[in-house]
């Protein structure tokens, strides 16, 4: 699988998800079909009711994630935030509220679909201290050193060059900035049939690192700080439901799957030297 591949098929299967909220039929990029909110082991029951409660609906079921990074980044008033992979918007919106009108809550995404639900879902919350770009994770199109907050949520594992992503999310923060992002990652071995699967790649498991390979990343990239705290860990019922859906042998992979992958919460902080 090339990056070029895989960010087409990743582009397509959102932007198909972006139209499915738009029509009203729900959707999930980590699961089965099942909406966010429903009994989907990766993006299922992520926020409060009293987070969403002020949210647009299609904003919360374009909810595609796995984490919520934005209760977990620490945002303070007048601070510039990025989403990288924002999609329909929902942590975007939620960062908005966080560091107030003084502040800036950015999206970026590459999807026409996702964008336009987005910008939709920003036009009914009436947020004005929002803006979405479009653009590629792995060329933010913003200067050096503009970005206090870098966030995710279940992105980064989707590109075919996570090295360039995080070089890019270092590049964009100023001095003593932090990432803060949602992710799945992996403990131990994953079965190369799961890897080797372009439909699980999309579905955030074949392209997920592992721990020890996103810390190093990081590292290399400059970062310091670093820390991986499990957020959610997928047992074998999650993983059985999981790999139906992409019509792989469920029972057998599950076992290998089952308690390796999880959702965790990333962090890490560009030295403000």
């Amino acid at each position: 699988m090339s990056t070029e591949d895989i960010r087409a098929t990743v582009r397509e299967r959102y932007g198909r998800a972006a139209l499915q909220v738009m029509s009203g039929a729900g959707g999930s990029c980590c699961g089965g079909q099942a909406a966010p909110g429903a009994d989907d082991p990766i993006t299922g029951n992520l926020y409060a009711a009293s987070e969403t409660a002020c949210l647009p609906p299609d904003a919360v079921l374009a909810s595609l994630g796995c984490g919520n990074p934005t209760a977990l980044a620490q945002l303070h008033e007048g601070e510039v935030v990025l989403d990288l992979g924002s999609g329909g918007g929902i942590d975007v919106l939620l960062s908005s509220r966080r560091v107030g009108p003084t502040g800036k809550a950015y999206g970026l995404d590459m999807t026409d679909e996702m964008l336009a639900l987005a910008r939709e879902n920003q036009r009914q919350a009436g947020l004005e201290n929002v803006e979405f770009l479009k653009g590629e994770i792995e060329a933010i199109p913003l200067p050096d050193r503009s970005v206090d907050v870098i966030i995710s949520n279940c992105v980064v594992n989707l590109s075919g060059d996570k090295r360039r992503v995080i070089a890019e999310a270092f590049r964009v923060l100023k001095p003593g900035g932090r990432l803060a992002v949602s992710d799945v990652v992996v403990r131990g071995a994953v079965p190369g049939e799961v890897r080797r699967s372009m439909e699980l790649w999309v579905g955030c498991v074949a392209g997920a690192l592992t721990e020890e390979e996103f810390s190093s990343l990081l590292q290399e990239a400059g970062f310091v700080e670093v820390g991986i705290e499990p957020t959610r860990i997928y047992q074998f019922e999650d993983a059985k439901a999981f790999l139906e859906g992409a019509g792989l042998e469920a029972e057998v992979l599950a076992r290998e799957v089952a308690g390796r992958v999880m959702g965790a919460f990333i962090r890490a902080r560009k030295p403000a030297a």
